[in-house]
């Protein structure tokens, strides 16, 4: 098999002149025949100056160029698009499938033999996951890491669930506009992630525990040196990888490996969209991924981490704890600690050298659990046949079983419009209902789920409320909120039937939510619904191939054309 740059070669009829012309044009930038002559290891760079996540990216891919080139391999950077989750339009989520079509064809068409990955906002890391599955070149993931805290008036503070918890004071007058002012600039210290479990911390520790990144890399706060030194020994083991050739992500992500990864999540709180990136990478191997296994795996695995939003500590301190091998320790034998890691050993290799660390409590035994049931839980029902996900471990106890009158808006923009509206109709024991926010139907299934508290109910100390949606809402965020309600209401899905008025009974106990009306009001509602016109398909460009090939939420949002043949049931 062809290695190096003699690799995948550029079709001219004439595979020798096509080696003369890359070693041509290549030795324009310098390069030796001896460094030509190495095993290649592409870098991806995923730097933007719109992605703060990604701000210390630079230093990381010298890292990582560093300890390839040690270990005696060639580092190539090549760059793919980058994702902010605050800064793309309409939503992180509609690009994520394009990312990871770009960096699966740009690994496709130039030359390596081993590739790291260089990732953390919240749809990097699985878009990145989810081509190295279809690719499945030798792959080493690395995270750029969690920021550091903040602080305001003696408070610590995180992005972005505090974000969420001062800007809901601020709207319900408890913070004036000069200190939400001030705290604005004191939320995000320090390049890097979110700095508590959301999506992409959740992400990182996915990555961690399928093997597919070094022990400890998805707690090491951004700036640390220790994140510096993390990136070149996972350039060392690239290059070690480009010379082996193994092990492949189709060696690494098991249905074991899957099985660890619910088990992580529901064990850190981990967030919800999560289960949508799980379910996309499952869907790229022969192996399936299940809304009714994270369920059955929420039933026994309770929740150990003590992070916001489902606790009270940050990410920088998780990993003083311990990181992710002292959780994968607590855990025990709910986790297969035979799965196979990047690294050449097996998780219980990485167990027996976990750090113990006196009277931490951030990770808990299982003896002393945060929660006793896991992060999320899987609703089915009449409004949500296909499922639903609620992350249980962030809800408020007192509504997990609750019936209320629903408060129906039609999108985000009805929303926007209405909902601080001094004579819209609601109480605080009201449902909140926003549908036409799923895959199709936003599109790209924005972070809308946390809708926000009615600002004449938050001025009289109202904090949640039960929410449902077809839409996602951050990691980072709170509350009694029931999400990715499937199948959507853009595409005929049963939240398109509510009315204003109706009765919606949340039941975690039982693990559903119910549209309260008798089978004849369901069926004539369903019957006029029938009669309308589909939306238009964009007239051009990615947003047509979304809407056209966008799978639901239980399925992971992607392509339908994506997704790998042979799929074991």
């Amino acid at each position: 098999m062809a290695r190096g740059l003699r690799k995948g070669l550029t079709n001219y009829g004439d595979e020798g002149f096509a080696l003369f012309l890359r070693k041509a044009f290549i030795k324009a930038m310098g390069y030796s025949d001896d460094a030509l002559e190495r095993p290649i290891v592409g870098i991806t760079n995923t730097y933007s100056d719109y992605n703060p996540c990604h701000g210390n990216a630079p230093q990381l891919i010298e890292a990582v160029k560093r300890g390839v080139m040690l270990a005696g391999a060639m580092p190539m950077v090549f760059p793919t698009i980058s994702i902010h989750e605050s800064f793309a339009h309409p939503t992180s989520m509609f690009l994520r499938n394009l990312m990871a079509m770009d960096t699966e064809e740009m690994i496709r068409a130039q030359p390596m033999d081993a590739v790291v990955v260089i990732g953390g906002c919240d749809k990097t890391l699985p878009a990145q996951i989810m081509a190295a599955a279809s690719v499945d070149l030798p792959t080493v993931v690395v995270p750029v890491g969690p920021m550091v805290v903040g602080h305001h008036r003696g408070e610590v503070l995180g992005a972005c669930t505090d974000c969420r918890r001062l800007w809901s004071a601020h709207r319900a007058g408890e913070i004036d506009e000069a200190e939400i002012d001030v705290v604005n600039g004191r939320l995000a210290p320090s390049v890097g992630t979110c700095m508590v479990m959301g999506t992409a911390s959740t992400m990182a520790c996915i990555s961690e525990v399928m093997g597919l990144s070094l022990p400890m890399s998805a707690t090491i706060p951004a700036p640390h040196a220790e994140r510096i030194r993390l990136a070149e020994a996972s350039g060392q083991v690239a290059a070690k990888l480009a010379v082996e050739g193994g092990p492949r992500p189709s060696e690494l992500l098991t249905p074991s490996a899957f099985r660890n990864a619910a088990v992580v999540m529901q064990a850190i709180g981990g967030s919800t969209n999560g289960v949508i990136h799980l379910s996309a990478i499952a869907n790229r191997t022969p192996h399936a991924f299940s809304l009714d296994e994270l369920d059955e795996i929420g039933r026994k695995v309770p929740v150990l981490v003590d992070l916001k939003p489902s606790g009270a500590h940050y990410m920088e301190h998780f990993h003083h704890a311990g990181g992710l091998p002292a959780l994968l320790a607590q855990l025990g034998e709910l986790i297969d600690l035979d799965a196979r890691t990047i690294g050449g050993g097996t998780l219980r290799d990485i167990v027996a050298t976990a750090e113990v660390v006196p009277g931490q409590d951030v990770i808990r035994p299982r003896t002393a659990p945060i929660k006793p049931q896991g992060s999320m839980a899987v609703l089915y029902g009449n409004l949500a046949p296909g499922g639903a996900v609620i992350k249980q471990a962030a809800a408020s106890e007192r509504l997990l079983q609750h019936t209320g009158r629903a408060v129906v808006f039609e999108s985000v923009e009805d929303m926007a419009a209405r909902i601080d509206d001094p004579d819209l109709d609601v109480t605080a024991e009201d449902v909140l209902v926003l549908r036409n926010t799923g895959p199709k139907g936003a599109p790209g299934m924005p972070e809308a789920g946390y809708l926000p508290i009615p600002k004449k109910l938050g001025r009289t100390g109202v904090k949640d409320m039960v929410r449902i949606s077809d839409a996602r809402m951050s990691g980072t965020a709170f509350g009694t909120i029931v999400l990715h309600m499937t199948p959507e209401s853009a595409v005929g899905g049963p939240l398109a039937l509510v009315e204003s008025g109706d009765m919606i009974r949340l039941d975690l106990a039982g693990r559903r939510i119910d549209l309260l009306i008798d089978e004849a009001t369901f069926a004539r509602r369903k019957a006029a619904r029938a009669g309308e016109a589909p939306a238009p398909l964009p007239e051009r460009g990615y947003a047509k191939l979304f809407q056209q090939s966008v799978l639901q939420a239980d399925e992971g949002c992607d392509f339908d054309f994506m997704t790998a043949p042979r799929r074991k049931p």
